[in-house]
């Protein structure tokens, strides 16, 4: 009965240095576990972030759209009027051509006097589209420079765009190393 009494005390006493010996073991185990479940809510809450600043970055874009297609229709309707200024001038100029022909052609001084009156409201007129076209002019460069402004800050939000599209799977592909 001793020997049986003296195995089960050695018994007993191999498995409590066994459970001892495996507690370690699960801690370790726990914490391990612990610490990568720690280092994904991280990765996660970074995942969220870089989201969100995906989802202000694409509104940003979309205003930056609007603003850059109201530019691009100025520098359009800034175009239009400015061929149209010219095609004026052009008009003007072959109206006082024909009038000052129409002038050293006249027969009687009446005639010459009407062609001199007409020649003087054609220039004058010629002159005020002249500065009209002028002024179209300098709208349609600050049409161009407005333009590019608004097209070089959409080419800023779609490169911060593309750094954050790189973010993100960079994250993913951490997360797929983690899940692994």
């Amino acid at each position: 009965m001793r020997r049986i009494l003296i195995c089960f005390a050695g018994l007993l006493l191999r498995a409590t240095s066994a459970v001892a010996e495996t507690s370690p073991s699960d801690s370790q185990m726990t914490q391990a576990v612990l610490s990568e479940i720690r280092q994904l809510r991280q990765d996660l809450q970074a995942t969220a972030a870089a989201i969100q600043r995906v989802q202000i970055v694409l509104y940003r874009i979309q205003a930056q759209e609007n603003q850059l297609d109201r530019a691009t229709q100025r520098l359009e309707t800034t175009r239009d009027v400015c061929k149209g200024t010219e095609m004026q001038g052009k008009q003007f100029a072959t109206q006082i051509e024909q009038t000052e022909s129409a002038k050293r052609s006249a027969q009687n001084a009446s005639d010459r006097q009407a062609a001199e009156e007409m020649l003087a409201r054609l220039r004058s007129s010629a002159e005020m589209l002249a500065s009209e076209a002028r002024d179209c002019q300098g709208n349609q460069v600050d049409a161009e420079i407005q333009v590019r402004a608004e097209q070089a800050k959409m080419s800023e939000l779609q490169d911060q765009l593309e750094r954050l599209y790189k973010v993100l799977a960079g994250d993913k592909q951490v997360i797929r190393n983690v899940v692994e």
